[in-house]
């Protein structure tokens, strides 16, 4: 498989709730990462396919079809492919400690980082208390952050057509009010109580659509983000150090230039 002279390649990336299969996914954006961004491992962590989304109605385009073969063909080709369970595709978790054509099917894993250091990967809705005692609310949650997201998609086309970059009304919203700002705050400190809990360095996850690097309590909490509002990845260096990439904007760029220039590490590091 040739690179592209303009792709990265680190030691591992994780990418998680890129919700294929629903209309708020960015297919594109995803697929261009992936094109341009290698490594030796590649961690799913959950709500990668959304199952929630395609009972209700199938949606499934060329670009997600690019994407899941381009996983295959790198798993097939030696990168090291795990894809860890999340609640939207929680039909893949009695298949945990299986393959699907060369991709390690998990529940939760530990990952060991180049300088030694230990972290807890999953996806995170073990420990999100409205989905596990309000199955319900977390339902009818979802039917209004799809609502949201649909709102968002025309105002961003309303944006490219004014040639303003991509921005995210529902990632907006979500963090300025105080509800959303003291769960995700909630949702991290009881991620890092876990990994203190089973003496690790840091915990990886998903699930809130909130990227982030952060200490807690001498733990470090990395969340890798989502590929339907802000567009990131978590990646680690050769060195072990861990850093946000954020791709929103690159897919939306529309002055000529490579789509890989655009699309450099947030200087967040750890």
């Amino acid at each position: 498989m040739t690179m592209n002279p303009n792709s990265r390649k680190y030691r591992t990336i994780w990418i998680s709730d890129t919700h294929l299969g629903s209309r708020g996914c960015k297919a594109e954006f995803l697929l261009d990462f992936l094109q341009h961004n290698h490594a030796e491992h590649i961690y799913l962590v959950g709500d990668i396919v959304d199952g929630w989304a395609l009972r209700k109605r199938w949606f499934w385009d060329a670009f997600h079809d690019q994407i899941l073969h381009l996983l295959f063909e790198r798993a097939q080709r030696g990168v090291h492919v795990t894809y860890v369970s999340g609640n939207h595709d929680e039909f893949l978790r009695p298949f945990i400690h299986h393959q699907i054509t060369a991709i390690n099917l998990e529940d939760e894993v530990v990952h060991t980082t180049a300088d030694g250091r230990k972290f807890l990967v999953l996806h995170g809705d073990q420990f999100d208390g409205v989905m596990q005692f309000a199955r319900w609310l977390a339902k009818l949650g979802d039917w209004a952050y799809e609502r949201l997201l649909m709102l968002n998609t025309v105002y961003n086309r309303w944006r490219k057509w004014l040639g303003y970059p991509y921005w995210s009304v529902s990632a907006y919203l979500k963090h300025k009010t105080k509800s959303a700002v003291n769960f995700i705050s909630a949702f991290e400190e009881t991620l890092a109580k876990e990994a203190k809990k089973r003496k690790l360095d840091g915990v990886i996850c998903g699930h809130i659509h909130h990227a982030e690097i952060r200490e807690i309590d001498g733990i470090l909490y990395c969340n890798d983000g989502d590929w339907v509002e802000s567009c990131t990845a978590l990646v680690e260096d050769w060195d072990g150090s861990l850093q946000i990439v954020q791709w929103a904007g690159v897919a939306v760029a529309a002055d000529g230039r490579d789509k890989s220039s655009l699309a450099e590490p947030e200087p967040v590091a750890a």
